[in-house]
């Protein structure tokens, strides 16, 4: 079977929470941004939390980018790694419900990864991650077989917080290259692009397709002050790339000349997953023959109806007419 998009990203069961900014401020959390923490203050904090859970998902960021891909009318596959636990039976029973291809093969003794995602009233979201047993994907749980059957790989940023999920991303792009696969990757979040940015720097050189991040992650990227600096130094350093800004949309450079794809006017009550969404929207837009501008303007549009909702992922399912119909055509 054959695949339009190749994922390789954490696992983690995403558990949602509404919460008062008091609640960061008291627990001392440091406000709308994903922060890794150990399993202990994890278990601190759901307890803190009183049990107020929203809901809980399959997850991780190219997890909800993989989802996105299949709602949009392509194919993916998700490699992860899981526990032999409840959370991990839960994890890949979920992702195969929405239509995500895995392999059930990669678990081992542990504990599933799990993310605490607090929502606050102005729409922000806050993480707080325990990796578990994802911390030790790596290598070994690359599919060059599938790899070969796809038309891209999806590198989650995320992985690079990791020794082996580091070498697991490298592995993975020299492979799609040998094999005449493009490559995509995502910054995935402020945080992990400044602590990291030597590795981010790596994958970078090491040869991208297609690159996403939003206007904070391309601004610290790239050492800019404004999105226009930061745009022109991204052209000189991956083949595309598209920059994520919120309600005005984004900039998207990808075969051609730099273009604005407007945003759609939504009232946001949650951005957790809006970026996860597009690049799984845009994916699978280029990869099904459509262009670069009608690939954006799809691409906003799902974006749009994920921060309209609480959640992380595009859950509609869109058929050909439906695309066509967003896309005015």
């Amino acid at each position: 079977m054959s695949f339009d998009v190749y994922g390789l990203g954490n696992a983690l069961v995403d558990i949602q929470y509404q919460i008062d900014p008091s609640f960061l401020e008291g627990m001392g959390i440091d406000k709308g941004v994903m922060t890794l923490i150990e399993e202990d203050r994890q278990l601190q904090l759901i307890g803190n939390l009183g049990g107020k859970e929203m809901a809980r998902s399959s997850g991780g960021s190219a997890a909800n980018t993989m989802i996105s891909v299949v709602n949009c009318g392509g194919t993916g596959y998700y490699a992860c790694k899981v526990a032999h636990d409840a959370d991990g039976d839960f994890y890949l029973n979920d992702l195969e419900a929405s239509g995500v291809k895995s392999s059930g093969s990669y678990r081992s003794d542990g504990t599933t990864g799990k993310c605490l995602v607090m929502i606050t009233e102005d729409a922000d979201r806050t993480m707080n991650t325990f990796l578990g047993i994802t911390s030790t994907f790596g290598p070994e749980e690359i599919e060059q077989d599938v790899i070969a059957q796809s038309k891209y790989i999806y590198i989650e940023g995320y992985l690079v917080a990791s020794d082996s999920g580091f070498e697991s991303a490298k592995v993975a792009q020299k492979m799609a290259q040998d094999r005449g696969v493009k490559v995509s990757l995502t910054l995935s979040d402020p945080f992990i692009t400044n602590i990291f940015m030597d590795r981010m720097q790596a994958l970078v050189d090491g040869g991208v397709d297609l690159l996403f991040c939003n206007e904070d992650e391309a601004k610290m990227f790239t050492k800019t002050e404004t999105v226009e600096d930061a745009c022109a130094a991204l052209s000189d350093r991956v083949g595309g790339f598209v920059v994520t800004c919120g309600a005005d949309g984004a900039r998207v450079k990808d075969g051609g000349d730099l273009i604005q794809a407007p945003g759609f006017k939504v009232d946001a009550v949650d951005t957790n997953g809006a970026g996860d969404s597009f690049a799984g929207a845009y994916l699978a837009a280029v990869t099904n023959g459509y262009t670069t501008e009608q690939a954006a303007k799809l691409a906003t549009y799902v974006s749009s109806r994920v921060v309209s909702k609480y959640g992380p992922r595009f859950e509609d399912t869109l058929g050909k007419d439906d695309i066509e119909r967003v896309l005015g055509m």
